[in-house]
Protein backbone atom coordinates (compact mmCIF):
# COMPACT_ATOMS: atom_id res chain seq x y z
CA UNK A 1 0.00 0.00 0.00
CA UNK A 2 1.26 3.35 -0.74
CA UNK A 3 2.39 5.32 2.23
CA UNK A 4 3.54 9.21 2.91
CA UNK A 5 6.75 9.06 0.91
CA UNK A 6 4.87 7.50 -1.93
CA UNK A 7 2.16 10.23 -1.83
CA UNK A 8 4.52 12.89 -1.76
CA UNK A 9 6.44 11.01 -4.80
CA UNK A 10 3.09 11.35 -6.74
CA UNK A 11 2.43 14.79 -6.05
CA UNK A 12 6.14 15.85 -7.14
CA UNK A 13 5.73 13.34 -9.89
CA UNK A 14 2.25 15.12 -11.80
CA UNK A 15 3.93 19.17 -11.03
CA UNK A 16 7.14 17.88 -12.91
CA UNK A 17 5.12 16.34 -15.64
CA UNK A 18 2.31 18.56 -15.75
CA UNK A 19 4.34 21.31 -15.64
CA UNK A 20 3.55 24.15 -18.45
CA UNK A 21 0.71 21.73 -19.86
CA UNK A 22 -2.81 23.41 -20.49
CA UNK A 23 -5.47 21.17 -20.01
CA UNK A 24 -9.52 21.35 -21.61
CA UNK A 25 -11.95 19.94 -21.63
CA UNK A 26 -14.26 17.68 -19.29
CA UNK A 27 -12.58 15.22 -16.46
CA UNK A 28 -13.60 11.61 -17.60
CA UNK A 29 -14.13 8.88 -15.69
CA UNK A 30 -14.49 4.86 -16.14
CA UNK A 31 -17.56 2.74 -16.46
CA UNK A 32 -16.40 0.87 -14.12
CA UNK A 33 -15.32 3.17 -10.83
CA UNK A 34 -17.92 3.67 -8.27
CA UNK A 35 -15.89 6.89 -7.31
CA UNK A 36 -17.89 10.29 -7.97
CA UNK A 37 -17.95 11.84 -11.07
CA UNK A 38 -15.94 15.21 -11.44
CA UNK A 39 -18.28 17.80 -12.70
CA UNK A 40 -15.45 20.06 -14.36
CA UNK A 41 -15.57 21.12 -17.69
CA UNK A 42 -12.90 23.98 -18.97
CA UNK A 43 -11.48 25.21 -22.42
CA UNK A 44 -8.17 25.81 -20.36
CA UNK A 45 -6.67 24.75 -17.10
CA UNK A 46 -3.92 23.87 -15.20
CA UNK A 47 -2.83 20.91 -12.82
CA UNK A 48 -0.53 21.29 -9.36
CA UNK A 49 -0.28 18.42 -7.05
CA UNK A 50 -0.21 18.35 -2.89
CA UNK A 51 0.46 15.71 -0.41
CA UNK A 52 -0.34 15.45 3.35
CA UNK A 53 0.42 12.51 4.65
CA UNK A 54 -2.02 9.65 2.72
CA UNK A 55 -3.98 12.23 0.33
CA UNK A 56 -2.89 13.90 -2.53
CA UNK A 57 -4.80 16.78 -3.86
CA UNK A 58 -4.69 17.89 -7.37
CA UNK A 59 -6.08 21.61 -8.09
CA UNK A 60 -7.61 22.25 -11.44
CA UNK A 61 -7.02 25.98 -12.29
CA UNK A 62 -8.79 27.50 -15.27
CA UNK A 63 -6.47 30.10 -17.15
CA UNK A 64 -7.90 33.38 -16.83
CA UNK A 65 -9.47 34.76 -20.11
CA UNK A 66 -10.89 38.25 -21.27
CA UNK A 67 -14.38 37.26 -21.13
CA UNK A 68 -15.87 38.15 -17.93
CA UNK A 69 -19.11 36.30 -16.97
CA UNK A 70 -16.23 33.13 -17.72
CA UNK A 71 -13.95 34.49 -14.97
CA UNK A 72 -16.66 34.87 -12.64
CA UNK A 73 -18.26 31.29 -13.43
CA UNK A 74 -14.90 29.36 -13.66
CA UNK A 75 -12.96 28.49 -10.10
CA UNK A 76 -10.72 26.33 -9.24
CA UNK A 77 -12.08 22.88 -7.77
CA UNK A 78 -9.50 20.57 -6.05
CA UNK A 79 -9.60 17.04 -6.27
CA UNK A 80 -8.37 14.86 -3.27
CA UNK A 81 -7.49 11.24 -3.54
CA UNK A 82 -6.61 8.49 -1.57
CA UNK A 83 -4.72 5.79 -3.14
CA UNK A 84 -6.07 2.45 -1.24
CA UNK A 85 -4.07 -0.57 -2.55
CA UNK A 86 -2.25 0.69 -5.77
CA UNK A 87 -3.59 3.79 -7.07
CA UNK A 88 -0.90 6.06 -8.67
CA UNK A 89 -0.51 8.72 -11.53
CA UNK A 90 0.55 7.95 -15.09
CA UNK A 91 1.10 10.73 -17.80
CA UNK A 92 1.28 9.20 -21.36
CA UNK A 93 0.13 9.87 -24.93
CA UNK A 94 -3.29 8.96 -25.71
CA UNK A 95 -2.31 5.72 -27.30
CA UNK A 96 -0.36 4.43 -24.35
CA UNK A 97 -3.63 4.84 -21.99
CA UNK A 98 -2.84 2.55 -19.04
CA UNK A 99 -5.64 -0.44 -19.11
CA UNK A 100 -6.64 0.51 -15.08
CA UNK A 101 -7.27 5.08 -15.72
CA UNK A 102 -10.05 5.32 -13.98
CA UNK A 103 -10.35 9.29 -13.97
CA UNK A 104 -8.44 11.10 -16.81
CA UNK A 105 -7.28 14.63 -17.65
CA UNK A 106 -6.91 15.26 -21.04
CA UNK A 107 -4.17 18.10 -22.47
CA UNK A 108 -4.78 21.04 -25.27
CA UNK A 109 -2.36 19.77 -27.81
CA UNK A 110 -1.32 18.04 -30.44
CA UNK A 111 -1.00 15.36 -30.29
CA UNK A 112 -2.94 15.52 -26.79
CA UNK A 113 -1.41 13.14 -23.79
CA UNK A 114 -3.07 12.66 -20.65
CA UNK A 115 -2.69 12.10 -17.33
CA UNK A 116 -4.21 9.37 -15.66
CA UNK A 117 -5.21 7.90 -12.04
CA UNK A 118 -4.18 4.17 -11.97
CA UNK A 119 -5.96 1.81 -9.96
CA UNK A 120 -5.82 -1.74 -10.95
CA UNK A 121 -8.06 -3.00 -7.25
CA UNK A 122 -10.22 0.02 -6.95
CA UNK A 123 -9.40 0.36 -3.53
CA UNK A 124 -8.49 3.96 -3.74
CA UNK A 125 -10.96 6.85 -4.04
CA UNK A 126 -11.31 10.77 -5.19
CA UNK A 127 -13.95 13.36 -3.81
CA UNK A 128 -14.46 16.34 -5.86
CA UNK A 129 -14.41 19.86 -4.10
CA UNK A 130 -12.93 17.42 -1.01
CA UNK A 131 -10.83 19.01 1.68
CA UNK A 132 -8.30 16.60 3.43
CA UNK A 133 -10.05 14.38 6.23
CA UNK A 134 -10.27 16.00 9.43
CA UNK A 135 -9.89 12.42 11.49
CA UNK A 136 -6.10 12.61 9.79
CA UNK A 137 -3.21 13.87 11.90
CA UNK A 138 -0.65 16.39 11.04
CA UNK A 139 1.57 14.89 8.17
CA UNK A 140 4.67 13.17 9.59
CA UNK A 141 6.88 14.68 7.23
CA UNK A 142 5.82 18.40 6.63
CA UNK A 143 4.09 19.40 10.00
CA UNK A 144 5.90 17.77 11.86
CA UNK A 145 5.54 19.77 15.20
CA UNK A 146 2.14 19.79 15.05
CA UNK A 147 2.21 15.91 14.22
CA UNK A 148 4.66 15.47 17.51
CA UNK A 149 2.65 18.14 19.66
CA UNK A 150 -0.25 16.06 18.99
CA UNK A 151 1.19 12.34 19.98
CA UNK A 152 2.20 14.33 23.08
CA UNK A 153 -0.32 15.53 24.33
CA UNK A 154 -2.76 12.77 24.04
CA UNK A 155 -1.15 9.57 25.58
CA UNK A 156 -3.96 9.49 28.13
CA UNK A 157 -5.89 8.02 24.85
CA UNK A 158 -6.84 4.83 24.86
CA UNK A 159 -4.96 3.70 21.63
CA UNK A 160 -1.98 4.00 23.30
CA UNK A 161 -2.81 0.80 25.02
CA UNK A 162 -2.47 -1.07 21.89
CA UNK A 163 1.03 -2.47 21.04
CA UNK A 164 3.16 0.28 19.72
CA UNK A 165 3.28 -1.43 16.14
CA UNK A 166 -0.26 -1.07 15.36
CA UNK A 167 -0.36 2.19 16.81
CA UNK A 168 2.00 3.57 13.91
CA UNK A 169 -0.92 2.48 11.38
CA UNK A 170 -3.08 4.54 13.26
CA UNK A 171 -3.49 7.60 11.00
CA UNK A 172 -5.46 10.05 13.41
CA UNK A 173 -1.65 10.25 15.24
CA UNK A 174 0.65 8.87 12.66
CA UNK A 175 -0.36 10.03 9.26
CA UNK A 176 1.52 8.75 6.62
CA UNK A 177 3.23 5.77 8.34
CA UNK A 178 2.70 2.09 6.72
CA UNK A 179 3.58 -0.79 6.89
CA UNK A 180 7.04 -0.85 5.82
CA UNK A 181 8.13 2.31 7.76
CA UNK A 182 6.68 0.97 11.09
CA UNK A 183 9.09 -1.95 10.91
CA UNK A 184 12.20 0.00 10.03
CA UNK A 185 11.47 2.83 12.73
CA UNK A 186 11.01 0.15 15.22
CA UNK A 187 14.35 -1.88 13.96
CA UNK A 188 16.46 0.75 14.00
CA UNK A 189 15.72 1.84 17.78
CA UNK A 190 15.88 -1.92 18.29
CA UNK A 191 12.22 -1.46 19.64
CA UNK A 192 10.09 -4.87 20.09
CA UNK A 193 7.08 -4.09 18.26
CA UNK A 194 4.43 -5.52 20.43
CA UNK A 195 5.11 -3.62 23.62
CA UNK A 196 2.42 -0.84 24.69
CA UNK A 197 2.87 2.39 22.96
CA UNK A 198 2.70 4.58 26.05
CA UNK A 199 5.39 2.47 27.73
CA UNK A 200 7.42 3.67 24.67
CA UNK A 201 6.04 7.24 23.70
CA UNK A 202 6.05 8.46 28.11
CA UNK A 203 8.80 10.93 28.70
CA UNK A 204 8.93 11.86 25.41
CA UNK A 205 8.75 16.35 24.78
CA UNK A 206 6.45 17.80 22.38
CA UNK A 207 9.72 20.25 21.14
CA UNK A 208 12.11 17.74 19.72
CA UNK A 209 15.46 18.05 21.42
CA UNK A 210 17.73 16.51 18.41
CA UNK A 211 16.67 19.21 16.13
CA UNK A 212 19.95 21.09 17.10
CA UNK A 213 22.24 18.17 17.63
CA UNK A 214 24.81 17.38 15.21
CA UNK A 215 24.86 14.08 13.35
CA UNK A 216 27.49 11.13 13.82
CA UNK A 217 28.10 8.57 11.21
CA UNK A 218 27.01 5.31 11.97
CA UNK A 219 28.93 2.50 9.86
CA UNK A 220 25.85 -0.15 8.63
CA UNK A 221 25.45 -3.22 6.39
CA UNK A 222 23.16 -3.97 3.54
CA UNK A 223 21.35 -7.13 2.23
CA UNK A 224 24.84 -7.52 0.06
CA UNK A 225 27.20 -7.23 2.95
CA UNK A 226 28.73 -3.72 2.07
CA UNK A 227 29.53 -1.12 4.21
CA UNK A 228 28.26 2.01 4.14
CA UNK A 229 28.26 5.31 6.72
CA UNK A 230 24.98 6.34 7.37
CA UNK A 231 24.21 10.31 9.20
CA UNK A 232 22.61 9.89 12.47
CA UNK A 233 21.30 12.22 15.61
CA UNK A 234 22.36 11.43 18.25
CA UNK A 235 19.67 10.71 21.45
CA UNK A 236 17.36 10.11 18.31
CA UNK A 237 13.42 9.02 19.44
CA UNK A 238 11.23 7.62 17.91
CA UNK A 239 8.66 10.08 16.94
CA UNK A 240 11.82 11.83 14.86
CA UNK A 241 12.47 9.21 12.90
CA UNK A 242 8.54 9.03 11.98
CA UNK A 243 10.06 12.34 10.47
CA UNK A 244 13.02 11.57 9.20
CA UNK A 245 12.92 7.85 8.00
CA UNK A 246 10.32 8.95 5.38
CA UNK A 247 11.92 11.62 4.29
CA UNK A 248 14.58 9.32 3.43
CA UNK A 249 12.47 7.34 1.06
CA UNK A 250 11.50 10.70 -1.00
CA UNK A 251 15.01 11.29 -1.64
CA UNK A 252 15.45 8.22 -2.96
CA UNK A 253 13.78 9.38 -5.74
CA UNK A 254 11.37 7.68 -8.15
CA UNK A 255 10.41 4.64 -6.78
CA UNK A 256 8.44 3.25 -9.95
CA UNK A 257 6.70 7.40 -10.38
CA UNK A 258 8.79 7.76 -13.46
CA UNK A 259 7.07 6.16 -16.60
CA UNK A 260 10.15 5.39 -18.56
CA UNK A 261 12.05 3.67 -15.74
CA UNK A 262 10.92 1.59 -12.84
CA UNK A 263 14.20 0.69 -10.96
CA UNK A 264 13.19 -0.19 -7.50
CA UNK A 265 16.96 -1.53 -6.52
CA UNK A 266 17.79 1.57 -4.24
CA UNK A 267 14.68 0.98 -2.46
CA UNK A 268 15.24 -2.60 -1.46
CA UNK A 269 18.81 -2.00 -1.18
CA UNK A 270 17.84 1.12 1.67
CA UNK A 271 15.53 -1.72 3.48
CA UNK A 272 17.59 -3.07 6.67
CA UNK A 273 14.46 -5.05 8.33
CA UNK A 274 11.11 -5.07 5.60
CA UNK A 275 11.50 -8.26 3.50
CA UNK A 276 15.05 -8.60 4.73
CA UNK A 277 16.57 -12.52 5.17
CA UNK A 278 17.16 -13.59 8.65
CA UNK A 279 14.14 -10.96 9.52
CA UNK A 280 11.09 -12.78 11.62
CA UNK A 281 6.98 -11.50 10.81
CA UNK A 282 3.97 -12.20 12.39
CA UNK A 283 0.55 -11.01 11.76
CA UNK A 284 -0.46 -8.44 14.05
CA UNK A 285 -3.78 -8.67 16.06
CA UNK A 286 -5.58 -6.66 12.81
CA UNK A 287 -4.13 -8.85 10.26
CA UNK A 288 -0.86 -7.17 9.17
CA UNK A 289 2.06 -8.65 8.66
CA UNK A 290 4.76 -7.04 11.08
CA UNK A 291 8.71 -7.72 10.40
CA UNK A 292 10.93 -7.48 12.97
CA UNK A 293 14.06 -8.90 14.96
CA UNK A 294 14.30 -10.30 17.96
CA UNK A 295 11.44 -10.91 20.85
CA UNK A 296 8.84 -9.48 19.74
CA UNK A 297 7.24 -8.37 22.95
CA UNK A 298 4.35 -9.56 26.07
CA UNK A 299 1.80 -8.63 23.72
CA UNK A 300 2.56 -10.60 20.54
CA UNK A 301 -0.58 -12.50 19.54
CA UNK A 302 -0.33 -15.97 21.27
CA UNK A 303 0.60 -17.96 17.52
CA UNK A 304 4.01 -15.47 17.75
CA UNK A 305 5.15 -16.45 21.29
CA UNK A 306 8.24 -18.88 19.20
CA UNK A 307 8.59 -16.85 16.17
CA UNK A 308 10.52 -18.47 13.42
CA UNK A 309 11.96 -16.63 10.14
CA UNK A 310 10.37 -18.47 7.40
CA UNK A 311 9.40 -17.93 3.56
CA UNK A 312 6.13 -17.22 2.89
CA UNK A 313 4.04 -16.40 -0.08
CA UNK A 314 4.11 -12.37 -0.62
CA UNK A 315 0.96 -10.32 -1.00
CA UNK A 316 0.45 -6.86 -2.47
CA UNK A 317 -0.71 -5.57 0.91
CA UNK A 318 2.25 -7.05 2.70
CA UNK A 319 4.84 -4.57 0.47
CA UNK A 320 4.53 -1.46 -1.33
CA UNK A 321 6.73 -2.40 -4.45
CA UNK A 322 5.72 -4.66 -7.32
CA UNK A 323 7.37 -8.16 -7.57
CA UNK A 324 7.43 -10.78 -9.70
CA UNK A 325 4.57 -13.03 -9.53
CA UNK A 326 4.95 -16.70 -10.53
CA UNK A 327 2.55 -17.74 -13.48
CA UNK A 328 1.43 -20.94 -13.20
CA UNK A 329 1.18 -22.81 -16.68
CA UNK A 330 -1.14 -25.35 -16.55
CA UNK A 331 -4.35 -25.50 -14.48
CA UNK A 332 -6.17 -28.56 -13.00
CA UNK A 333 -9.83 -28.18 -12.66
CA UNK A 334 -9.91 -31.47 -10.78
CA UNK A 335 -8.29 -30.69 -8.00
CA UNK A 336 -9.64 -26.87 -7.94
CA UNK A 337 -12.87 -29.52 -7.27
CA UNK A 338 -11.46 -31.34 -4.73
CA UNK A 339 -10.20 -28.77 -3.11
CA UNK A 340 -14.00 -26.88 -2.54
CA UNK A 341 -15.35 -30.26 -2.12
CA UNK A 342 -12.61 -30.40 0.92
CA UNK A 343 -13.83 -26.97 2.16
CA UNK A 344 -17.45 -28.04 2.73
CA UNK A 345 -18.00 -31.62 4.06
CA UNK A 346 -21.24 -33.44 3.73
CA UNK A 347 -23.00 -34.07 7.25
CA UNK A 348 -22.11 -37.81 6.41
CA UNK A 349 -18.59 -37.34 6.19
CA UNK A 350 -18.88 -35.19 9.61
CA UNK A 351 -20.82 -37.87 11.00
CA UNK A 352 -18.42 -41.04 9.64
CA UNK A 353 -15.28 -38.62 11.08
CA UNK A 354 -16.62 -37.51 14.38
CA UNK A 355 -19.82 -40.10 14.63
CA UNK A 356 -23.28 -39.06 15.34
CA UNK A 357 -23.97 -35.54 16.11
CA UNK A 358 -26.51 -34.88 18.69
CA UNK A 359 -29.53 -32.68 18.22
CA UNK A 360 -29.19 -28.94 19.59
CA UNK A 361 -32.92 -29.18 21.21
CA UNK A 362 -34.46 -32.34 22.59
CA UNK A 363 -37.21 -33.95 21.48
CA UNK A 364 -40.31 -33.04 23.84
CA UNK A 365 -42.20 -35.83 25.68
CA UNK A 366 -46.08 -35.91 24.87
CA UNK A 367 -47.85 -34.76 27.74
CA UNK A 368 -49.91 -37.75 29.25
CA UNK A 369 -46.85 -40.16 28.68
CA UNK A 370 -45.05 -40.93 32.20
CA UNK A 371 -41.57 -40.66 33.09
CA UNK A 372 -40.10 -44.18 34.00
CA UNK A 373 -39.85 -44.41 37.24
CA UNK A 374 -35.95 -44.00 39.03
CA UNK A 375 -34.67 -47.17 40.42
CA UNK A 376 -34.75 -47.60 44.06
CA UNK A 377 -31.59 -47.51 45.87
CA UNK A 378 -32.37 -49.33 48.52
CA UNK A 379 -32.35 -52.50 45.59
CA UNK A 380 -36.16 -53.49 46.10
CA UNK A 381 -39.15 -52.15 45.93
CA UNK A 382 -42.55 -52.02 47.95
CA UNK A 383 -45.35 -53.86 46.00
CA UNK A 384 -47.65 -50.39 45.43
CA UNK A 385 -51.18 -51.72 46.56
CA UNK A 386 -52.94 -48.60 45.52
CA UNK A 387 -54.75 -47.49 42.09
CA UNK A 388 -53.38 -46.28 38.97
CA UNK A 389 -52.38 -42.76 38.77
CA UNK A 390 -55.03 -40.24 37.56
CA UNK A 391 -52.64 -38.02 36.65
CA UNK A 392 -49.48 -35.54 37.49
CA UNK A 393 -49.09 -32.98 39.66
CA UNK A 394 -45.49 -29.83 39.75
CA UNK A 395 -44.06 -29.26 42.86
CA UNK A 396 -41.02 -27.32 43.14
CA UNK A 397 -39.96 -28.35 40.13
CA UNK A 398 -40.52 -32.69 40.51
CA UNK A 399 -42.87 -34.82 39.21
CA UNK A 400 -45.10 -36.36 41.50
CA UNK A 401 -47.77 -38.81 41.86
CA UNK A 402 -51.56 -38.13 42.53
CA UNK A 403 -53.34 -40.71 43.84
CA UNK A 404 -57.18 -41.32 42.74
CA UNK A 405 -58.89 -41.36 46.50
Amino acid sequence: MPEGPELHLASLYVNKMCNGVVFAGPVIKSDVSKSPDVAFTCDAYRINATSRGKEVKLTLTPIKSDDTEAKEAQQPVDIVFRFGMSGFFRFTALDELPKHAHLRFYSNETPGRVLSYVDARRFGSWQPNGKWQPDRGPCIMFEYRSFREKVVSRLSDRVFDRPICEVLLNQKYFNGIGNYLRAEILYRLNIPPFVPARTVLEGLESEDACEDKKAVKKEIHNKKGAKKDKMEEENTDLLRLCHTVPLEVVNLGGKGYDPEKKDYSGFEAWLQCYYVDGMKSVRDHNGRTMWFKGDPGPMAPKESKSPKAKKRKDTDADHDYPRKKKVSRKHNSDSTVKKKAAKKPTKAAKEEENGPQEEATPRRRPANTPQQEPKSTSGRRKKNNTEPAAGFKTRSGRLTRQNVK
